[in-house]
């Protein structure tokens, strides 16, 4: 009976998730990230210097000092909030998926997703432009924002912001039990060859590590997320690079497939696809959410707890956020397998969690392996406590001021199913995670053009004062008691 209905809700899923992330969404992702390109005057690319300049430059050398307490004590640092955000965003899928990406679609795939990423950078300013807009503070201090505030307040339609809180709330849910299956069953494998019990005694870890730290709220998570983040993508990036320089010789032909290959029909599609595989844990592109999410509306929910009052200089945090993770992490592991591998032996039947354990064991060997285990685990923790978060918001803004149970009811699923999830050997919560994710993002896009008329004007509103112009500054839709 059991196998019965689990059946019935596969069947289902898998054709929900057929519609959702067909080629006309897809196409609805990219041509969103277009036109937002087009109306913001691709400033992604005009202010990029500025998005270095005002963000990770300053936050990185501010790191250590004593920072100003803003908003009530309740917000936290610009690179807490970033390091949240990117948490969320670099995750398996940004080894795994990026493999996966090129075993479907050749190495062309990866100059598409270079092209989406350009689009999504343009997508995720304008999400955190509306997110700062739109934020709301409560009585005691605490920040909420999200696309389901820019939704209902300024799209002024609340069944389609209920509609993606409840697929937020529902994706972070599959987020944990996706991520701590990941975790669970790459630690299992080089511990103890990937016993049963051995995967729920770390599953039973990895759930009481995460409630500690969402049990803390997001100035406990943002401190964690500014700890791992640099920890976990300095880690890769060091062994990617002297993995890059060990086979020098190789790096201009790693290029020119990408270029000779990105106009074949397969590498199109897969790269298009590629636009989505930032938590894409397991099996190829179809299955992965964005690398970047842009688009997804997910990111900007911990970007709109940052300290920042002025929403234009959060919008460039999400700029960089794009490139780090597509144009840095994804780019890294690209050259490090097309380098690493002979590309004319690959085959799309191959496994690429399986491919990717290999390329750090041919480069570094045991050591490779151990890197591997430590890596993939932390991307996919801290991708977990950022989902918590987000969860934890959307249920807040389904419930509203009415009882404190619903979050309650939520961490205790979302605990629940890290534990039970590196149990589950069925796919199945991988594909409802996916269909969330994507049922998610379909009403966030919608809002991002219709108010993206807005974001334009806000944009106007800053430069112009930063050029000297005595105007009114545009930093919240509210009145007085909500603006922060």
């Amino acid at each position: 009976m059991q196998s019965s209905f689990i059946n019935v809700v596969a069947e289902i899923n898998s054709a929900l998730s057929a519609f959702v992330w067909g080629l006309p969404t897809i196409f609805l992702i990219l041509g969103t990230g277009l036109f937002l390109s087009f109306r913001t005057r691709f400033l992604q690319i005009r202010r990029f210097g500025e998005a270095l300049g005002e963000t990770i430059i300053p936050a990185v050398k501010s790191l250590g000092g004593k920072r100003k307490k803003d908003l009530n004590g309740k917000s936290i640092s610009q690179f807490e909030a970033f390091s949240t955000a990117i948490s969320g965003t670099v995750g398996t899928g940004n080894i795994v998926g990026v493999v996966a990406a090129i075993l479907t679609g050749g190495a062309g795939a990866v100059f598409w997703m270079w092209v989406s990423a350009l689009f999504g950078m343009a997508v995720s300013y304008c999400e955190n432009v509306l997110g700062l807009y739109f934020r709301k503070s409560d009585e005691s201090g605490n920040l909420s924002s999200g696309s389901f505030y820019y939704i209902a307040y300024g799209l002024g339609s609340k069944w389609l912001a209920y509609f993606a809180a409840a697929f937020c709330a529902l994706a972070a849910i599959g987020m944990g039990g996706v991520q701590s299956n990941k975790i669970s069953g790459t630690l299992a494998q080089s511990l103890s060859g990937d016993s049963e019990n051995a995967r729920l005694v770390i599953g039973i870890v990895v759930a009481l590590l995460a409630a500690v730290i969402i049990g803390g709220g997001i100035k406990r998570i943002g401190k964690v997320t500014a700890l791992l983040a640099p920890v976990m993508s300095l880690l890769f990036i060091a062994l990617a690079l002297v993995s890059i320089v060990m086979h020098f010789y190789r790096v201009p032909e790693a290029f020119g497939l990408i270029i000779s290959q990105a106009f074949d029909f397969n590498a199109v599609g897969c790269g298009v696809m590629g636009f989505g595989i930032g938590a894409a844990l397991k099996k190829g592109l179809a299955r992965g959410v964005f690398s970047n999410e842009a688009g997804l509306g997910s990111s900007v929910i911990a970007h709109s707890a940052s300290e920042l009052r002025e929403p234009v200089r959060q919008g460039m945090w999400g700029i960089f956020e794009v490139f780090f993770d597509t144009f840095v992490i994804c780019t890294l592991t690209a050259l490090m397998f097309l380098t690493t591998n002979d590309v004319s032996a690959l085959s799309p039947d191959m496994d690429d969690s399986v491919l990717s354990v290999g390329m750090f064991s041919a480069n570094f060997g045991g050591f490779g392996v151990l890197a591997f285990s430590l890596i993939l685990p932390l991307f996919a923790f801290t991708s977990i406590i950022a989902w918590s978060y987000y969860g934890e918001k959307a249920v807040g803004f389904l419930s509203g001021k009415r009882s404190k149970y619903p979050v309650m009811i939520f961490r205790a699923l979302f605990v629940a199913l890290i534990v039970a999830a590196p149990c589950i050997q069925s796919g199945l919560v991988w594909e409802l995670d996916d269909t969330f994710n994507g049922l998610m993002a379909l009403p966030n896009l919608v809002s991002l053009v219709a108010l993206s008329g807005l974001v334009v004007r806000i944009t106007k509103n800053y430069y112009a004062r930063k050029n000297g112009r005595r105007i009114a500054p545009m930093l919240s839709a509210y009145d007085k008691k909500h603006t922060l």
